[in-house]
């Protein structure tokens, strides 16, 4: 079925106005929270799911609403930093007349402060799966710029070996320091597998079902 005359018209009008390049900061903004929108959504909504209905307790009307929240903050916020950075970086190049390096840590600075500077559970999951990375980042990049000599030997083996002993002492000694649901995942590992009284919360179920 063809489309109606003045809905070709008006998609004609749409993508000439997409192609002007004197609006492209303007529009690379508005796909820019799109995009965030759409990939929030995508990352939170499996995870929330799993994380929900494996160690939620709750009616699954609760259940649901969690998933839904969570999915929509990752999607939200992520929408909202991409169209805050983008805007501030297009906006720096605008005044100085070309884009400098800082004008990107400037402008994800502020972005960063906006949007993920709240204390909430999402933020921080976000803020630390950045932080992982960021720190892998830099550990490449000042071998690279031979701020410290190459390792002559793989580092991998030890780093993971620390990271594996460290974070379960903290869960074994110092749980509360660790964010949630990381204490409920390793809990679900270490200590639930301590526990069961027959076949049934041994190999089928985590946990005895209440009887009837």
């Amino acid at each position: 079925m063809a489309a109606p005359p003045q809905l070709r018209v008006l998609l004609v009008a749409v993508n000439a106005l997409l192609r002007k390049r004197r609006y492209h900061a303007a529009l690379a903004m508005l796909k820019g929270f799109r995009n965030g929108a759409v990939y929030g959504a995508k990352i939170r909504a499996p995870h929330a799911l799993v994380m929900t209905f494996l160690f939620r307790h709750g009616s699954l009307r609760e259940k649901l609403r969690a998933i839904l929240q969570a999915t929509y903050i990752h999607s939200r916020n992520l929408a909202c930093f991409v169209f805050t950075y983008k805007g501030l970086c297009a906006l720096q190049s605008r005044i100085q007349g070309k884009t400098y390096q800082v004008h990107s840590f400037l402008a994800a600075f502020l972005g960063g402060f906006l949007v993920f500077g709240e204390n909430n559970n999402i933020n921080s999951q976000i803020n630390m799966y950045v932080l992982s990375r960021v720190l892998f980042a830099l550990s490449r990049l000042a071998v690279e710029k031979g701020y410290i000599p190459e390792p002559r030997w793989n580092p991998f083996p030890v780093l993971t070996a620390v990271l594996w002993g460290l974070v379960l002492w903290l869960f074994e000694y110092h749980r509360p320091t660790l964010q949630p649901s990381l204490q409920s995942s390793m809990t679900y590992l270490y200590e639930d597998s301590n526990v069961w009284h027959d076949i049934s919360d041994f190999l089928i179920y985590n946990k005895s079902r209440p009887s009837k």
